[in-house]
């Protein structure tokens, strides 16, 4: 008995080391370079996609149901689609969801992401975890005609992302207000009114539900680009300065960050800082950051608050982390990663300025993690009352 053909692939992911997957491909066609990681989480694939930390990345979905809740804009945490491409163990399902407003494959179509499916995606993301985050060139051509020899030379001839300032690739252009709060049933997303504590948040590629956990205790956020410096982040008279998360290697966005930072840190105001954020706090401290082999990328990773004892489930997205070896006296370490002990979180000994790597907007915990913002806001509340 004769078997069936197996349809021609149509989308190919050539690793550095000369490695080849095939597979089918869905989105955009083309091609694209970037860094390849895997993200753990059962959901969020839309917010992953337009989370702006993957600039520069291709996600490798561990959890095989994608698609299947559709797309829409409520979930958008930047207004485009910043990773570079997602690969997928099956292809995008029918969507099947009330709140869906269209399909996956159809909205990377249109915002110019390739994806590929079909792939063994246990295979791929043990291959990261042994070998580290490689560097890869995704195609897709619904012809099937790949040249291999060139897609494996453009993955090992790309730069990669040490040494690589993003955060000025995915800033907002001009500074904006934002006062819209957090998601909550039956009314969607809501509005914040009346007097709020005046909070300048640096945009390194920040997500949108930071901004709504800011607005949600209470803030009146002031956005400003990443390039911002001290002065122009004085001239607001802020109550507390945010930093927030963003892609690339920190000490290349630091050139121009710490010397903000560490200009703001003379007025004695509150800060608070997230992911890129933490780390920019930590280099305008005097610690180091450091290259992680493939990176934290999910939404189950336990966090120790070393202070208090409480283990937090946390979002994470992060492939440098701080060297908490390199903090100067007067830091101390807050919170450390239960999978491998880096360095998840800091903080002045004498000041209310703190910074974690994870991203307690996201609330896997649910809730674990947004006593941050409040402590932001009770820190803001005892300057103010001062």
């Amino acid at each position: 008995m004769t078997g069936e053909a197996q349809p021609k692939p149509t989308a190919c992911l050539a690793l550095a080391d000369g490695t080849v997957f095939y597979g089918r491909g869905f989105g955009a066609t083309g091609e694209t370079v970037a860094e390849l990681v895997f993200n753990t989480a059962m959901t969020g694939y839309q917010e992953i996609m337009t989370d702006p930390s993957y600039a520069g990345q291709v996600v490798t979905f561990t959890f095989p149901h994608v698609g299947n809740v559709g797309v829409t804009p409520e979930d958008d945490e930047s207004a485009e689609p910043v990773a570079a491409g997602m690969v997928v163990k099956w292809d995008p399902t029918e969507p099947s969801n009330w709140r869906a407003a269209e399909e996956l494959t159809g909205w990377l179509s249109k915002k110019g992401r390739i994806g590929i499916g079909g792939i063994d995606t246990r295979r791929l993301t043990r291959a990261i975890r042994q070998q580290g985050a490689p560097h890869v060139a995704l195609a897709h051509d619904p012809e099937g005609k790949f040249d291999l020899a060139v897609l494996v030379k453009k993955a090992r001839d790309w730069s990669g992302l040490v040494g690589l300032d993003l955060a000025k690739d995915v800033t907002c252009a001009q500074g904006y207000r934002w006062n819209e709060t957090r998601w909550a049933w039956p009314d969607g997303y809501g509005e914040r009114t009346g007097a709020g504590f005046k909070v300048v948040a640096i945009d390194y590629g920040a997500k949108r539900n930071i901004l709504r956990c800011l607005a949600t205790v209470g803030c009146d956020v002031t956005v400003l680009p990443a390039t911002a410096t001290a002065e122009e982040v004085m001239a607001h008279n802020p109550d507390g300065v945010f930093l927030s998360n963003g892609p690339g290697d920190p000490a290349a966005t630091g050139a121009y960050a710490v010397p903000m930072i560490q200009g703001v840190l003379e007025h004695d105001v509150p800060l608070f800082g997230i992911c890129l954020g933490h780390q920019m706090l930590a280099l305008a401290l005097g610690a180091k950051t450091i290259k992680m082999n493939h990176g934290h990328h999910g939404a189950n990773h336990p966090v120790k608050d070393v202070e208090s004892g409480k283990v937090e489930i946390t979002s994470m997205n992060h492939g440098f982390a701080v060297d908490s070896q390199t903090l100067p006296p007067g830091v101390v370490e807050t919170h450390v990663s239960l999978f491998d002990g880096s360095n998840c979180g800091i903080r002045m000994k004498d000041r209310p300025v703190f910074s974690v790597q994870y991203h307690p907007e996201a609330s896997p915990g649910p809730q674990d993690s947004f006593y941050l913002f409040e402590r932001f806001a009770a820190a803001m509340a005892a300057r103010k009352a001062a």
